[in-house]
């Protein structure tokens, strides 16, 4: 039976959605957002127009998960390392772009159901981008459709290191080292995405084929994709492309396939999938 295709779609989505079995959607997409410095050094301009054009590839990806119904969608958008390896300038440029996006993306947020979260050491930010965070936050915490979580100063091995802090931390109020418990499932309720389900894919673009310290614990099973197109030219359909090809994925966390052999897919060129 053929599928109804979300209201708000255009022709090129709405070719790519048809193609899609609805009830075999990821739960929990994450995005390595990569190729803005490119993107704009190709047009001979300066970084900053690459971060700035990035917004609406943020604004038509949000949009185009939700309205297929992406429980969970989380966008890399300023690691910990970009402290330390940009310059103030284009530190000081994101951290302003951020604060406009806050501000402008609230109505487009609740007009979609979307409920906006964060992790990464948020304490560390300017006092003025924690607040923006904050009151974006507040505007959108009784949407009850998909969760966006914007990953903010994040490091995935920063994470780990304040997950077993706190997993210390906890130990001692509860009597001492002798009652801490350090199995797979108490160091999950301790990391930054707690109450998330680990994401089933892992887009990144521009073509690069590492994870660059994002999600480290959480991305174990999830299926990657890499596209090379650079995020400002990223849109609804580019993600749906990227689901498209998740759905023809065997996942078997380590096990066989059905017919007790590991199943063989052909290569898609540009595209990178675990054999498990």
């Amino acid at each position: 039976m053929r599928h109804t295709v979300p209201a708000g779609m255009d022709r090129k989505e709405s070719e790519v959605y048809l193609r899609l079995d609805p009830a075999r959607l990821p739960q929990h997409i994450a995005i390595i957002m990569d190729g803005n410095g490119r993107w704009a050094r190709r047009r001979h301009m300066p970084r900053v127009a690459g971060h700035r054009a990035g917004v609406a590839s943020v604004r038509s990806t949000v949009e185009t998960a939700a309205r297929i119904g992406i429980p969970a969608l989380t966008l890399y958008a300023f690691s910990e390392e970009n402290w330390k390896k940009r310059p103030k300038s284009e530190v000081d440029f994101l951290m302003r772009l951020l604060c406009r996006y806050l501000k402008a993306e609230i109505k487009t947020l609740n007009e979609n159901n979307v409920r906006l979260q964060y992790i990464g050491r948020q304490h560390e930010l300017p006092e003025s981008v924690q607040r923006e965070m904050e009151e974006a936050s507040c505007a959108t915490s009784k949407n009850t459709g998909m969760l966006l979580t914007l990953a903010l100063n994040y490091s995935a091995r920063s994470e780990i290191v304040d997950a077993f802090r706190s997993l210390a931390e906890a130990a001692a109020r509860n009597g001492g080292l002798d009652h801490i418990r350090v199995d797979e499932q108490s160091i999950s309720d301790h990391l930054y995405t707690r109450g998330l389900p680990d994401p089933d894919l892992v887009i990144r673009t521009s073509g690069e084929m590492r994870l660059s310290n994002f999600l480290l614990w959480q991305l174990a099973y999830a299926e990657i994709y890499v596209t090379q197109t650079l995020w400002p030219d990223f849109r609804g359909v580019q993600l749906l492309e990227g689901i498209e090809e998740y759905q023809k994925r065997d996942r078997r966390y380590g096990g066989l396939g059905k017919d007790g052999h590991a199943p063989q897919h052909p290569s898609h060129h540009g595209h990178a999938g675990a054999n498990r």
